[in-house]
């Protein structure tokens, strides 16, 4: 009988040779980058484009791509939670149960198979792992659960952008928890939320957590995770005490009502020339002066006009009211109206209300008053219609005085009082956050960030499975409904975030982690020994675990070697070339001043090195 020797269980070497590679890299930047990131991750060769907002990957891109999976898979599997696999083509049928099948709008992909049947591509899975539970699970002894996956997502985004920051499809780490009550949602939230740190301090990226709003999630809790960066598509804001918050999430303080008992009566007046807020206020200065104080225009109420449309394609006019020296920040606005969707009324919709002068408008045919005046002038004709919504920022409390639109062009409204003169169909956070604003908990003035959100936790609660039917029996044998919580990370946005926090103006810049390779071994010259020198470093580093990267490349210039060298972003360089002639090699960080160091001691040298840097 013959034995066959078991296979070594010593890790195999990871050796890349440029010269066999599937990689170009581009000298010019592409020319719909708008970013370093989606810049220098093209010019490198880590992805190229197939579409807007959809990319191929590249084998050093797939390297990074999957250092990054598989930190997260460990923290995740730390905490107990455990790995499914989902399909990315759906049925329409589960979305339709919890709604979102209309509420996603034209964000979701769509699209039906040979015989008709309605199916999407997945933007994210709530409803399958809601389902996947239910099939399986009965009691409470079955719970907490933790289950996640690392799936490719689809989002139809109307303006994909910035590369990887904004795509049309991304990889995400999706996790669900599981508990019979709240109590054990809060607990698996934390587990959650402290996996996450882990995380990204693992891959070496800076995050800041802000509170934020659920959306179309849900829940009671919502909290973003954002690598701050000019470049990041969310607002946030912190003070030095340590509130932070997404500036959607943020609650105007509401100042206290002011008493108006001495306040002049309302009176409307000619203000020609006033086109601006400015001019307008330099106008009620000059001549409807204050007795107290001069007129700002803080002091002037803007009611901006708004198109609302909602997932089922219904559209109507909302107008918000607003101190003049803010402007309507479109995205808190959204995020107060989710899942309908916001943006300027157009000519057409002026035309359809003759009552809405622009420049003009005030709240006499808005809101509570705008109905009053239809009551009294309606007929036959207009019997259908309905004044329009009226929403005030919370800055507008009972007792405060405006200049406001009059109704009639080239007239305004003066002392008008809130809640004396006018009131609206209820407040809405809407307006722009501005740097030293108040934070709502009192902690001092905000400062305003950039970042790029790269996690979103949520406590949802029972939504999901109020809508789909998941119960257990409790203790006492009766059914209870599981409340849920939804954690996501943007896998690929994470390296997206992670370029662009470390690159500079010759290429990336990886931390040791998560990069294609420790080592770039470079071969610089014509003689057969310098390659053969070269070959024998990059061998012995990878036979030690190092993984390696050597430029083998016999006619390439040294120039263009060390260009790619410096867009690939590898931690460490090894020139192999005249110096060998002296004994030496170069050791030179990617970031850092280059030495010289003796051949007989080079692996050793950058083994060392490589250890340092993983930690």
């Amino acid at each position: 009988m013959s034995i066959v020797p078991a296979r070594s269980a010593a890790r195999p070497r990871d050796l890349l040779r440029l010269s066999s590679l599937f990689v170009r890299t581009l000298r010019e930047d592409p020319a719909d980058a708008e970013v370093a990131s989606h810049r220098l991750l093209v010019r490198a060769g880590y992805i190229r484009r197939a579409a807007p907002g959809i990319y191929s990957w590249l084998p050093l891109g797939l390297r990074v791509l999957a250092k990054i999976e598989a930190v997260v898979r460990e923290e995740m599997d730390a905490i107990g939670a455990q790995e499914v696999h989902f399909p990315a083509l759906l049925p329409r049928e589960p979305y339709e149960a919890t709604g979102r099948w209309t509420e996603y709008g034209p964000n979701l992909f769509r699209l039906q198979d040979r015989k008709q049947a309605d199916y999407l591509l997945a933007p994210t899975h709530e409803e399958m792992f809601t389902l996947l539970v239910k099939d399986l699970y009965s009691s409470y002894k079955d719970l907490p659960l933790a289950l996640y996956q690392v799936q490719t997502k689809y989002r139809d985004e109307a303006r994909p952008r910035a590369g990887l920051i904004r795509g049309r499809e991304f990889i995400m780490k999706d996790a669900y928890s599981f508990d019979l009550d709240d109590e054990g949602l809060a607990q698996s939230y934390e587990r959650q939320r402290g996996a996450y740190q882990r995380i990204f301090e693992r891959l070496g990226l800076e995050y800041v957590i802000v509170s934020a709003t659920s959306g179309a999630m849900g829940g009671s809790r919502s909290e973003e995770f954002l690598s701050p960066s000019p470049i990041g598509e969310d607002t946030f804001v912190r003070s030095a005490a340590g509130y932070a918050a997404n500036v959607e999430a943020v609650a105007t303080p509401v100042p206290a009502a002011v008493p108006y008992d001495d306040a002049p009566a309302a009176h409307v007046e000619d203000t020609p020339d006033t086109p601006t807020i400015a001019t307008l206020v330099d106008f009620a200065n000059a001549h409807h002066p204050r007795a107290d104080r001069p007129w700002t225009a803080a002091d002037t109420l803007k009611n901006v006009v708004l198109a609302v449309t909602r997932p089922d394609g219904s559209r109507d006019l909302l107008v918000v009211g607003v101190p003049g020296d803010r402007e309507v920040d479109v995205k808190r606005l959204e995020a107060a109206l989710v899942p309908a969707e916001a943006e300027p009324a157009t000519d057409a919709d002026f035309a359809a209300h003759p009552e809405l002068v622009k420049g003009y408008i005030g709240p006499g045919v808005l809101g509570p008053q705008g109905k009053q005046v239809l009551d009294a002038t309606s007929d036959d004709a207009d019997a259908t219609r309905s004044a329009i919504r009226y929403l005030l920022d919370p800055r507008v409390v009972a007792g405060t005085r405006w200049i406001t639109g009059a109704d009639a062009p080239g007239r305004h409204v003066f002392d008008l009082v809130a809640e004396r003169d006018f009131t609206a169909d209820g407040t809405i956070e809407a307006a722009e956050v501005r740097a030293g604003d108040p934070a709502p908990d009192g902690s001092g003035p905000l400062e305003l960030a950039r970042g790029i959100e790269i996690g979103h936790i949520f406590q949802l609660g029972r939504k999901y499975a109020e809508s789909l039917g998941l119960n257990v029996l409790d203790p006492q044998g009766k059914q209870a409904t599981v409340t849920m919580g939804s954690y996501g990370i943007g896998v690929t946005r994470v390296l997206a975030a992670l370029a662009e926090a470390h690159h500079d103006d010759k290429g990336l810049a990886w931390p040791a982690h998560v990069a294609p390779a420790h080592v770039h071994v470079v071969a610089t010259g014509k003689g057969t020994e310098v390659f053969d020198q070269a070959a024998e470093i990059a061998e012995a580093l990878a036979d030690r675990g190092v993984e390696v990267v050597y430029d083998d490349r016999p006619k390439v210039s040294p120039g263009v070697k060390f260009k790619d060298a410096e867009l690939f972003g590898v931690p460490l360089l090894v020139v192999v070339g005249r110096g060998l002639a002296d004994g030496v090699v170069e050791v030179r960080p990617r970031s850092g001043e280059p030495e010289q160091v003796a051949v007989a001691e080079a692996v050793d040298v950058v083994a060392a090195r490589v250890a340092d840097l993983l930690g």
